[in-house]
């Protein structure tokens, strides 16, 4: 494939060093180049618009939105854009957002170089990619009640260390209904109290800190 168009490819990252090594990984490839870098969603919105890449890789934590954000503005106006979200998280709520979003490919950070290189040319050929130990993580949580909106927004003021009472206040709704909303989140996470909760949510990826 080396006499062919490279695949060209943008890394979306806000860690330098990251940057960096990415970058030397992917141009040692005769069949890829690195061609732009984004540091941020927005710039990485305005990199894509500018260079149309063929593999867009995707921090899932990026300084001003989430990576997943950064997916879905992008796939409103390019919606073939192939994006792969890179990540420390195995989160199984992250994962399946993302490929809700339509990223083709999740890996993580800690994953070997070639490991990622086949996953860029696999992308690139139209396929979709998720390591088998990422998919054995979603698996493991695939027939669970995912948590409503709201129940989301009733945890985060938790994780804050509100009081029922304060958060009946800030959202505007009676203490016994935030009563009930917990219920609900403890039984759907198998957690016994409210700090179980706030750890599976966030072993999970459900929130973020």
């Amino acid at each position: 494939m080396s006499d062919a168009t490279p695949i060209r490819v943008l890394s979306v990252d806000d860690h330098p060093v990251f940057r960096e090594g990415l970058s030397s990984i992917v141009n040692s490839q005769p069949d890829m180049r690195l061609i732009a870098h984004a540091a941020s969603g927005g710039n990485a919105i305005e990199k894509f618009r500018e260079h149309q890449p063929d593999v867009t890789l995707m921090d899932l934590r990026l300084p001003d939105m989430s990576g997943i954000d950064a997916l879905i503005a992008i796939r409103k106006e390019f919606a073939a854009a192939r994006v792969v979200m890179l990540t420390t998280s195995e989160g199984d709520a992250e994962i399946l957002r993302s490929l809700k979003a339509g990223a083709r490919g999740y890996m993580l950070k800690s994953m070997p170089p070639w490991d990622l290189l086949e996953t860029i040319r696999q992308v690139h050929d139209g396929k979709m990619k998720v390591p088998p130990e990422v998919a054995a993580q979603l698996a493991e949580h695939i027939s669970d009640q995912s948590l409503t909106a709201r129940e989301v927004e009733v945890l985060r003021h938790v994780t804050e260390g509100n009081r029922n009472r304060d958060i009946a206040q800030q959202l505007f709704i009676s203490e016994e209904t935030v009563k009930v909303h917990l219920k609900h989140i403890l039984e759907k996470l198998g957690a016994s109290d409210r700090s179980q909760a706030i750890a599976i949510a966030l072993r999970r990826g459900i929130l973020q800190l």
